[in-house]
């Protein structure tokens, strides 16, 4: 049996609208004759490295240089959060509800929150959101790797940091699910757009069946009887994009980087 997994939005609260997302995408691809369709999303360790990986989604950052070689694109999911226009997302910026920054200037010095250096919503397009402010390749006091968005908003209402980038996808969801989370935090800026994190297959997949796969995602985009599972998870549709468009996650590291911003979580890093 082949591995599926569906791990970017897949909070505890909304794990029955992803499972039966995935049962209606497995029925799709089942109906385009694509063999062992797994019943059950992985959920115990990444299927991502896996010679019979089916179907992942993955942060863009995968698709961006070099990685683009470990993973095969597949379709690009849209979101209908607040920051998402098609394809594309941006990172909101986060700061305490009582802190009196009013610009990105004022946060100089401040106490910084990612959720991973590899992550593009919650590290690189932070960094490039910030890298035209950076002096001598510095801006934060302090990097924090909290390990998730919601642990750095979490920092954040402890008073134990005082900004991070959350994916605006994440966000939404966070506020319909956790509203008490965020209650102590307040949006001051975004980051520049990037497409989504895309699925994925298997590096070695045929043309042939990344048609099919892009054939049953469409189905399901499209199947009635998903109607609410697509709303609880905040999807609109898929697109279909050259997956050159990822690269915009890496010229947006270089711009940081000819800026002098460079590798902040080297520098910095607690």
């Amino acid at each position: 049996m082949a591995a599926a997994e569906l791990p970017m939005y897949d909070l505890p609260e909304l794990r029955s609208a992803t499972d039966a997302w995935w049962a209606g995408i497995a029925h799709a691809l089942r109906r385009e004759e694509i063999e062992e369709v797994p019943d059950q999303l992985t959920r115990e360790q990444s299927a991502e490295g896996r010679p019979d990986l089916l179907l992942s989604q993955v942060c863009g950052s995968n698709l961006a240089g070099e990685g683009r070689e470990r993973l095969t694109y597949v379709a690009t999911p849209c979101y209908t959060a607040p920051g998402c226009n098609g394809p594309l997302y941006r990172s909101v910026i986060v700061v305490a509800a009582t802190c009196a920054a009013q610009t990105l200037e004022d946060l100089r010095g401040s106490r910084c929150a990612i959720n991973g250096y590899r992550s593009h919503s919650g590290c690189n397009a932070l960094r490039a959101t910030f890298a035209p402010l950076a002096q001598g390749g510095r801006f934060f006091a302090s990097v924090t790797v909290s390990g998730g968005h919601a642990l750095s908003l979490a920092l954040i209402a402890s008073e134990q940091a005082d900004v991070a980038a959350i994916d605006c996808i994440t966000y939404a969801l966070l506020l319909r699910c956790r509203p008490r989370l965020l209650e102590d935090t307040r949006v001051i800026a975004q980051t520049a757009a990037a497409p989504v994190g895309p699925y994925v297959t298997r590096d070695s997949a045929s043309n042939d069946l990344i048609a099919r796969l892009r054939s049953g995602l469409a189905q399901a985009v499209h199947d009635s009887g998903l109607a609410a599972a697509r709303a609880d998870l905040l999807l609109g549709g898929i697109e279909i994009l050259p997956v050159e468009n990822y690269e915009r996650i890496t010229q947006l590291e270089v711009e940081a980087k000819r800026l002098g911003y460079r590798d902040f979580d080297l520098r910095y890093g607690t």
